[in-house]
């Protein structure tokens, strides 16, 4: 998401969104908590892709610009709701302005502009496991027809969390819960000890699961799994039901970037004159009208407690009901994008640091992650899940659909195809070809990203097939250069330039003979 071609470029502001409503808020909860000698054990997958963007020198320095550019919106904010008189609005302005503030002072005097340095300090503090993911969060299901390139998104995201962070990522956050039988062998050939699946690949399997979701289970390898709870996910996670849509909580889509004349909001959008999200929003989610409450941030603020005491209440009603079929406590596994606190759901940061301060003050309930769960139990029942995702349906629906999608999947098979051929071609190679073959397998892993087809599933943008279109370009640009035994160096300087990312990428990894090799990674011994 970095384009360095441009000045400004339109989704860059999708990472400093998330940088600023979800991942500095949630490293300050956490902070917080800490100071209040607070418990609490979390897991976060924070993907290859995203390390690589915030240990980006240009995307740091444009964030910073990013959040002086919407301090100044908020002095403008506060200036012209004075005149107007509207004094709830100016409240919030106010306290927009100063949570910008408190997050640029974080993220530059606490971080020195290095997010990954506090998710590293926490998880060394025994506060987080943070594990891996796929390279670029392909849907893998799609590829279990070439498992080299699976292997090379698995192994890419385990090599890149090594140079990342201080502890080998035990876990490993399968991109949309997206499993197929057999991926485990993949997985355990990178020593990975646990995944986290849909609760539909145990309810399918060919094995009766015991436990249903509330115990993991244990693939014929070896592999832990831990089913996602839906009914718990969804009082948090349904768009039609769940917490974040309670009339109280504030409005996402009303926006002064898109309400206020062109005029005033012009210099804080992207040209030519495209509006876009500014953070400044007024207004209640109210109900399905188009006639908006103003949004109340006390009231608001005592609702996300009242959620998290409800989230514990059905927590416990459950376990009440079902505590009579199970030979031990049951285990609840419960997971969300993390844009979804701060960012999609204002009010989900206090959420969630208000439902870890009650479970810290309870007695019958705790948090605890995978690892130290499988460290605990020994009696796991063995199981071989099913296919299956946590789209809707189970299935894949949304990343292969004949009606929007399938389409794209015969280009990238065929890129894969393709790289998988210059890697046994050309392989080793030094200096410049070697480069040139690197760039190559970045195309190929971004080429493969869930994301695109994702976005043109639903409709939303025209981005994700121009990214397609454009990997698939470059990758055939090499293909053919080396097909002449030669190298495009204007190319690959401003093409290393644009996707720096996987720096230490060897492209020999997309070579199917690099599958009878050992695995480079080393073990975890849950007896430590």
């Amino acid at each position: 998401m970095k384009h360095p071609e441009y000045p400004k470029f339109l989704e860059e502001d999708w990472l400093f969104e998330a940088m600023n409503e979800s991942y500095i808020p949630l490293l300050r909860m956490m902070e917080r908590l800490k100071e209040d000698s607070v418990s609490f054990h979390l897991t976060f997958s924070l993907s290859p892709t995203l390390c690589a963007m915030l240990s980006d020198s240009l995307l740091n320095e444009r964030f910073v610009a990013y959040m002086e550019s919407h301090i100044e919106l908020g002095g403008k904010e506060i200036e012209r709701l004075e005149l107007e008189k509207e004094e709830t609005k100016k409240g919030l302005a106010s306290l927009y302005k100063e949570n910008l503030e408190t997050n640029l002072d974080y993220y530059t005097n606490v971080c020195n502009g290095n997010l990954l340095s506090a998710f590293n300090k926490l998880s060394n503090e025994g506060y987080l496991e943070i594990i891996t993911t796929c390279a670029t969060h392909a849907y893998l299901p799609a590829y279990k027809d070439f498992p080299v390139a699976v292997n090379a998104q698995i192994e890419t995201g385990v090599l890149e969390h090594m140079r990342y962070f201080d502890k080998m990522s035990d876990g490993f956050w399968l991109p949309e819960c997206g499993y197929y039988p057999g991926l485990e062998d993949m997985l355990k050939r990178h020593n990975i000890s646990w995944v986290s699946l849909s609760a539909q690949a145990f309810a399918l399997s060919e094995d009766e699961c015991t436990y249903g979701t509330y115990a993991p289970v244990r693939c014929p390898n070896g592999l832990y799994c831990f089913a996602r709870d839906f009914n718990l996910a969804s009082l948090v996670w349904s768009s039609t039901e769940g917490y974040p849509c309670d009339p109280s909580y504030r409005e996402f889509y009303r926006d002064i970037g898109y309400d206020l004349p062109m005029e005033y909001i012009k210099p804080y959008i992207h040209e030519p004159e495209v509006r876009v999200f500014t953070g400044f929003k007024y207004w209640a989610i109210t109900g399905n009208t188009a006639d908006k409450g103003l949004y109340d941030h006390s009231v608001a603020r005592k609702k996300a407690t009242e959620h998290a005491k409800n989230f514990l209440y059905n927590v416990r009603m459950r376990t009440k009901s079902v505590e009579q079929y199970l030979s031990d406590d049951p285990l609840y596994t419960v997971s969300f994008d993390a844009e979804l606190f701060g960012h999609w759901w204002y009010e989900g940061v206090y959420w969630l640091e208000d439902l870890i301060r009650e479970i810290n003050s309870s007695s019958d309930i705790s948090l605890v992650t995978p690892r130290d769960y499988i460290r605990s139990k020994k009696d796991i029942q063995t199981l071989r899940p099913a296919l299956s995702s946590w789209g809707v349906g189970g299935y894949s629906q949304v990343w292969v659909d004949n009606s929007t999608n399938a389409w794209a999947y015969r280009h990238i098979f065929k890129a894969i195809e393709r790289m998988g051929e210059l890697a046994k071609r050309f392989p080793n190679q030094k200096s410049l070809k070697q480069r040139f073959l690197n760039q190559a397998a970045r195309e190929t892993l971004l080429l493969m990203a869930s994301d695109w087809t994702f976005i043109i599933h639903n409709k939303t943008s025209d981005y994700a097939k121009k990214r397609l279109e454009g990997h698939i370009q470059n990758l055939n640009l090499v293909y053919d250069n080396m097909c002449k035994n030669a190298v495009n160096t204007e190319w690959l300087v401003k093409a290393e330039k644009r996707n720096s990312l996987f720096q230490h990428l060897d492209y020999n990894i997309m070579n199917e003979a690099h599958l009878s090799e050992p695995s480079p990674i080393y073990t975890t011994d849950f007896s430590e």
